[in-house]
C-alpha cells in the first residue's frame, strides 16, 4: 500500500526512557477507516500518540501524516487533524460557548453553523459551564470542536474511560457517522476492546512498547482461536500452538494464532470457539498460566 492511500504511517518510531522504551512501531491506517490502537496500561499507547502529536520528541523513525512528515509540516497537519484525551484541559469556569470563542481562531477553518449543530445534535447548553458537565458531555464537547473545523484524522486516547454504557454508546454512534464520509478517519486507543468490536475495522495491539499485530480487524478474528480441551491433549509441541494458555485441574483453554493448524493438530478433541479483541489481548499479555 503506498502513503497516499494512507492517512496516518508510522515507521520504525523508537523512544527510550529510563524504565521503558518504545521499539520499531510501525503501522498504516487507510484514509475512510477506524483504527483501534489497544495494549494494557503503560504498554506505550499514550506515548505514541504524543509522538504523533509532536509533543514528544521521538529518537528515531518516520511518522506521516497525510502523507506529510510530523515534523516538517506539524501546523499544516495540527489544521487538519483534532485529537480528544480521556481527560478535559478546557478552562472549568468558562461556558461552552465562551470556551469555542477561544478555540476558534486556532484553526484556519472553523465553521460556527458546525459547531452550533453539534450542540444541538449532542444536546449541548452553550450556556453551561464546562465544570457543570458530566464525563460523557465534555466529552462532546471536545468532539463538537473537532467537528467544527473539518478535521479529517480524529485522534483519542481512551475515550470511553470512565464513562457510564450510555455515553460510551452515543459515543461510538457519532464516530460511526463520522466516519461515514470516506475522506475521514479515526485513531482510537483504548484498553476497553469491546467498544472496538463494534467500530474498528483495523487493530494495532502494542504491548512492552511493541507492536504483537497490526491488521483488519476481522482478519485477526478469523485468523485466530480459543481452543478448549482435557490437559491430556497437550504436550510440548502442541504448546508451541499457543500464544497465551491457562490450565486447571479441568483442562486447558488457550488462544493460537493460527486456527487450521490447531484443528488439525487436536483433530476434533477440543472445542475450538472465536476469540474476542479482549481474548487476544489478555492471553498475549499473561502467556502460559496455572489457575
Amino acid at each position: 500500500m503506498v502513503d497516499a492511500d494512507n492517512i496516518l504511517t508510522v515507521d520504525k518510531l523508537t523512544k527510550h526512557f529510563k524504565d521503558f522504551s518504545l521499539k520499531n512501531v510501525s503501522f498504516r491506517l487507510p484514509r475512510g477507516y477506524v483504527m483501534g490502537f489497544i495494549g494494557p496500561n503503560g504498554a506505550g499507547k499514550s506515548t505514541t500518540i504524543k509522538l504523533i502529536l509532536n509533543l514528544l520528541s521521538k529518537d528515531s523513525g518516520q511518522i506521516k501524516v497525510f502523507g506529510l512528515d510530523n515534523l516538517q509540516h506539524e501546523l499544516v497537519i495540527k489544521n487538519r487533524i483534532a485529537f480528544v484525551f480521556d481527560e478535559n484541559h478546557y478552562y472549568e469556569e468558562l461556558s461552552i460557548r465562551d470556551m469555542a470563542r477561544i478555540v476558534a481562531p486556532f484553526y484556519k477553518h472553523w465553521e460556527t453553523q458546525t459547531f452550533e449543530k453539534c450542540l444541538r445534535d449532542f444536546e449541548l447548553d452553550p450556556k453551561q459551564k464546562i465544570k457543570q458537565l458530566s464525563k460523557g458531555m465534555k466529552m462532546k464537547f471536545s468532539l463538537a470542536v473537532a467537528l467544527s473545523h473539518g478535521a479529517e484524522l480524529l485522534i483519542m486516547d481512551e475515550p470511553t474511560s470512565g464513562l457510564d454504557p450510555m455515553a460510551r454508546s452515543e459515543l461510538l454512534e457519532i464516530l460511526a457517522t463520522l466516519i461515514q464520509d470516506e475522506r475521514n478517519s479515526v485513531f482510537f486507543s483504548t484498553h476497553i476492546t469491546p467498544d472496538l468490536d463494534k467500530i474498528a475495522d483495523y487493530v494495532t495491539f502494542i504491548n512492552q512498547g511493541e507492536i504483537v499485530l497490526s491488521a483488519p480487524k476481522d482478519d485477526i478474528l478469523e485468523k485466530y482461536g480459543v481452543i478448549k480441551g482435557a490437559c491430556d491433549l497437550l504436550d510440548e509441541e502442541s504448546k508451541k500452538l499457543f500464544v497465551g494458555i491457562k490450565t486447571n485441574k479441568f483442562g486447558f483453554e488457550g488462544l493460537v494464532r493460527d486456527k487450521e493448524k490447531a484443528i488439525r493438530r487436536f483433530k476434533g478433541l477440543a472445542v475450538l470457539e472465536k476469540p474476542s479483541l479482549e481474548d487476544i489481548m489478555l492471553y498475549t499479555v499473561r502467556g502460559e498460566h496455572h489457575v
